[in-house]
This record gives C-alpha cells, sequence and structure tokens, in this order.
C-alpha cells in the first residue's frame, strides 16, 4: 500500500475551526476508537489544543478486547492522560465521563464564580477522526437526538454549537484527518473500522489483511465465526477469505469466489462485532 494522501479541503477547514474557538472551551473531549486506540489518534490535536484541560475517551468500547482496552487506558494514563472508557449508543461511561468534565473545568468555573458568574455551563469541543461516534456521543448525553449522526464517514460537516442538559454545552467538529499516513498498518486499521470510505483502499485487500490479524491474534473468533476447522492450513488473508466465501455461497458464474461481496461480509461483520471484541493494536512494550 502506497502513502495515503488525505486533506479534503473541510479537513483543513476543521483545524482552523479548532484553533479559532478553542478559547471558548473550558474541556477537549479526544474521541478514539476503542479498537484502533493509535491509529485513531490524531497526532495533530495535542498540538492545536496545547495546554487545554483534555479527556481521552475510547469510544465503541464494547466491540473491543476489553484487556486491551484496559492495557491502553493504562498507557495512555501513564502518559499524562485522562481517560474514560465508553459506549455511546448504549450509554455505557457516561457518567464517568460527565464527572471527568466537571474535575478538569473545576478550577475555570471557580474563577468565573469568584468574579460573580454564578452559572456557567461547562463548555467542551469534541474532536476525533471520522465515523468514531461524536454525534452519537452528543445525542446520549443530551438523553435525544441532537446532532446528525451516520454510519458512515463525514456526515458533520460544519459547526455546531449544542447546548445539552445538566450543564454542558458542546461544540461539535467535523472529523479531521492527517495529511498523509506514513504507516500502512493505520491506513489499513482506519480502513478496517470505517474511518475512511471503503473506495479509498482495496476492499479486498484490507479484509484480507484483517483475516491475517484474526488468525494471528483471535485464531478462536474465526474459526467460530465462519467454521473454519482448516484455518492452520491457510497463510494468506485471500486464501482465508476464498475458503469463507466458499461456505458462505458468495460464488459468481462458473463458481469463482466473490471476493468483493465476501470482503463486505467480512468487515461489516467486525464493524458490528459479530465476530467478537476485537483490538487491532496492541499499546508499546506489550507482547
Amino acid at each position: 500500500m502506497t502513502t495515503i494522501q488525505w486533506f479534503p479541503g473541510h479537513m483543513a477547514k476543521t483545524k482552523r475551526l479548532i484553533s479559532e474557538n478553542l478559547k471558548l472551551v473550558d474541556v477537549v473531549i479526544e474521541l478514539l476508537d476503542a479498537r484502533i486506540p493509535f491509529s485513531s489518534k490524531n497526532p495533530e490535536i495535542d498540538t492545536l489544543i496545547k495546554n487545554k484541560p483534555k479527556v481521552t475517551v475510547f469510544n465503541k468500547s464494547d466491540l473491543a478486547d476489553e484487556k486491551m482496552s484496559f492495557a491502553w487506558s493504562d498507557f495512555y494514563k501513564s502518559q499524562g492522560h485522562s481517560v474514560v472508557l465508553i459506549n455511546s449508543i448504549k450509554g455505557t461511561g457516561i457518567d464517568q465521563l460527565k464527572l471527568k468534565l466537571k474535575e478538569l473545568a473545576e478550577d475555570k468555573i471557580e474563577r468565573k464564580r469568584s468574579k460573580g458568574v454564578l452559572y456557567r455551563p461547562i463548555r467542551t469541543m469534541i474532536v476525533g477522526i471520522p465515523n468514531v461516534g461524536k454525534s452519537s456521543l452528543i445525542n446520549k448525553i443530551a438523553g435525544r437526538s441532537k446532532a446528525e449522526t451516520g454510519d458512515k464517514p463525514g456526515v458533520t460537516r460544519q459547526k455546531q454549537w449544542i447546548r445539552l442538559d445538566r450543564g454542558i454545552e458542546m461544540l461539535d467538529t467535523p472529523g479531521i484527518l492527517w495529511p498523509k499516513f506514513d504507516d500502512k498498518k493505520i491506513g489499513y486499521n482506519l480502513a478496517i473500522t470505517g474511518a475512511i470510505k471503503d473506495d479509498i483502499l482495496d476492499i479486498v485487500e484490507v479484509a484480507s489483511v484483517l483475516m491475517e490479524f484474526l488468525k494471528a491474534e483471535y485464531p478462536h473468533l474465526l474459526k467460530e465465526r465462519y467454521k473454519l476447522d482448516e484455518l492452520e492450513s491457510l497463510n494468506k488473508g485471500y486464501e482465508i477469505l476464498e475458503v469463507c466465501a466458499k461456505k458462505r455461497g458468495c460464488l459468481i458464474r462458473g463458481g469463482e469466489v466473490d471476493f468483493n461481496r465476501i470482503a463486505v461480509i467480512v468487515l461489516d461483520e467486525f464493524r458490528g462485532g459479530k465476530i467478537g471484541r476485537i483490538t487491532l493494536e496492541k499499546p508499546p512494550f506489550q507482547n
């Protein structure tokens, strides 16, 4: 896979939006995908927000390997980050996130109170890559639909100030990716989880990479989902896809394997958690 250049104009605009509105914000919420806690972290965010208080939130934690989520949480905490694990659909961890926001904003709110401002909501900005669940998180905290949501990257396109219940205001921002992915593993991880659109990379290649990873790290889940008793004899991702395609009846005229169809199925089932709870990367120094 060659280096991916990915810097549409709306993402450059989002960088400016973040920088221009940062002074209005008490706490930044950086939303990561718990399945790819490194690959979903935009390396430009910390530079953009500078010393602004920030909480690192692992979303989709119900889809990630729980043991790995705790390991990643410990790693980020060791780097000085405040960390909360959530599921923005079911609401798991939302109360903990609210408490963390109040804790991180307490000094600023107290300074306002000392100047006679008896009540002011906590103002926060959510930043994260596309399709990480920012709009779903906003709607869960609000208890009703406040932001446009979708299962494809790039649904949120413009600034939205959203007043939520219980004293929290949020500035929603469009998803932001960085200019290029020098590490092809990051590109694959973003593609596997749906952070970049399926037409950016070859979908069969992406699914093959996933299959090879699952064989190495989660062979029991792969065997169980696709009834692969012969998994040990399959070395390449394409070989695994081929067997899965035959078992699922993904064939075209003449009995040839429909690789595109099985690739779509595999990626959809991974993204929906049907294969199991899976994390695609380990924290540094963990074997």
